[in-house]
This record gives C-alpha cells, sequence and structure tokens, in this order.
C-alpha cells in the first residue's frame, strides 16, 4: 500500500522557539489540557478568556500566558505519549506504557528490520519508527483500510509527512507478509497465533516475537502455539499496571485512580534452524498428582 519515500527527510526533533504550524499543549491552573496548532493571527478561545497565537508564537517552550479571563495556562509540545493518547482513533490504541515494554523488553534498536501487525490507529507505529530511525525499517500490515488510512494519517501527522524508514501494506500478515530477514515481529491483533508460522519463516535466527493480546485466553492460546511450533524458545508472559502517586508535602499517598490491566505481553526468540528447544522440567500441579494419598490417622480412642 505504502513504499519508503525514496529521499523524504526525517524530520528534526522539535525544540526551540514555538513555530506556526506547531501543536501546543496549554494547561490550566487545574490540570486540564488542551491542544492547539499555531496559527499566525488566530486565537485559542475557553469559556475563560482567548490567548492570540501570534503571543505564542516566538516564544519558548515551558512559557506561560494570561488568558483575556485572567487564567494563565502553560505552554509545551505535545510528548508522543500525549499525542498518543488524543490521535483520531480507529482500533483501540496500545497504551504508553504498554508501548515502552514492548520497545523495551522486545529490544526495538536502531536499525532493526521489525514487522508490526496491525497498524490500528499507528499509535504503536510511532513509537517503533522512534526506536528504529531513518536507516531501520517498520512494515506495517493492518487488514482493515480504514484503519490503514487512520493510521497513515495519525503517522505522518506526529512527523510531519511521511517517514523514510516506514511500509505500509493493507493486508493480513499470514497471506501477505513479504519481509525476509526480519529482526523482530509485533503482533497486534486478534489471533497471533494464527502467524506463528509465517513468523517463524521471517525472523533470523536470535530474533524475537513479542504478541501483544487483551485477554487471558487469547495468551493462553498465543504461548502454547509458540511452544507448539518448536521454532522458538521459551515464551515470557507478563502485564504492566502504573500507578501514579499523589505528592503534596508530608501527604504522600497512592493515586486513587490508576491506569491497571490493559493488555498482556508475551515474547519468545527464534531458534536456529533445525535446532529444538530443550524439554522444559516443570513441576506438576497438584491436582495432576499420581501418588496414592496418605491414609487419614486413624481416630483417637
Amino acid at each position: 500500500m505504502t513504499e519508503p519515500i525514496a529521499g523524504s527527510a526525517m524530520p528534526a526533533a522539535p525544540h526551540g522557539p514555538f513555530r506556526p504550524g506547531d501543536r501546543v499543549q496549554l494547561t490550566d491552573p487545574k490540570g486540564r489540557v488542551n491542544t492547539v496548532t499555531l496559527q499566525p493571527g488566530k486565537l485559542y478561545h475557553s469559556h475563560k478568556g482567548a490567548i492570540p497565537h501570534d503571543d505564542i508564537i516566538g516564544s519558548p517552550e515551558g512559557s506561560v500566558f494570561r488568558s483575556t479571563g485572567g487564567t494563565e495556562y502553560l505552554a509545551f509540545r505535545p510528548l508522543l505519549a500525549d499525542y498518543a493518547l488524543r490521535m483520531p482513533r480507529g482500533a483501540a490504541v496500545v497504551y504508553p506504557k504498554d508501548a515502552a515494554q514492548i520497545v523495551t523488553m522486545a529490544d526495538i534498536f536502531p536499525g532493526a528490520r521489525v514487522v508490526e501487525a496491525g497498524a490500528g490507529s499507528g499509535a504503536l507505529t510511532c513509537w517503533l519508527l522512534r526506536a528504529v530511525g531513518e536507516h531501520g525499517l517498520v512494515s506495517s500490515y493492518e487488514r482493515r483500510e480504514d484503519f490503514a488510512e487512520i493510521a497513515r494519517t495519525n503517522v505522518e501527522t506526529y512527523f510531519g509527512g511521511p517517514h523514510p524508514a516506514w511500509r505500509l501494506t493493507l493486508g493480513s500478515l499470514e497471506d501477505a507478509l513479504s519481509d525476509t530477514d526480519v529482526d523482530r515481529v509485533v503482533l497486534d491483533m486478534l489471533a497471533p497465533w494464527e502467524c506463528v508460522d509465517a513468523v517463524a519463516k521471517a525472523l533470523v535466527p536470535g530474533g524475537l516475537v513479542c504478541a501483544y493480546v487483551a485477554t487471558t485466553t487469547q495468551l493462553s492460546r498465543v504461548v502454547e502455539s509458540l511452544r507448539e511450533h518448536g521454532a522458538f524458545a521459551e515464551p515470557y508472559a507478563f502485564e504492566t499496571l502504573l500507578r501514579s502517586w499523589h505528592v503534596e508535602g508530608l501527604a504522600v499517598r497512592p493515586d486513587h485512580r490508576m491506569v491497571g490491566h490493559t493488555g498482556f505481553l508475551a515474547t519468545a526468540r527464534r531458534l536456529a534452524d533445525g535446532v529444538r528447544p530443550p524439554v522444559r522440567r516443570r513441576r506438576p500441579a497438584k491436582g495432576a498428582q499420581t501418588a496414592e494419598a496418605p491414609e487419614p490417622p486413624a481416630p483417637l480412642d
């Protein structure tokens, strides 16, 4: 659907004074955030007054602006985590806490060749592209055309245009996968176990597959499929919970709300061709014991 664009330039990391076209987060004293795109001559309007865009343009990040109603707003460019949570959505986005674990636990490195399925809304794609850099490759596969277009728009909006390391293909991974010698595969899809054979053929020995699923039944099936396939080392399954804290002087306590379960992750390494994994020794569950239960003690007289 989309090939890497030859000669396209990787946009520089945004820094320095605000410029026309920049996205800016304006945060009020209660922590409410509004994102605006700066345009000369425009106004940011709220029920607490207006702020001219021209006042913001040319100012450094971290500046404070007072609205005509007297409310002060703190201005920063949004982080990728902010952008991911507020981007237009088709499929649900991968939360920043899970994206961070995927980049870390799947060991996404600069220059890596990464296959992603599916593209969803493009949030995880942005994190992967940031990790591989302009000399790597993120090859995304998406079954639904409407989701693919949303992902393309979100990715190009964030990076300011087509990313030179991104290729987007419309189609299912198991049917359309053409990449070979892949370093990493990230599966964010309903039934990742359907792709295990295709993933094994695409990955280099020592490569890694990472599956992101929502339910325990999905987690069980993908882990058992990786074990049964025979081309992967023992899978590692986990989830991440994020709890923020209230810190006000000596009043230090966990916040009442937290980002709890969002999804499970399972990773596994690709074995060399022709190698079988060692037999995994596990202690059987108590219910699986075949030994006869000891006789109960004789009753007391």
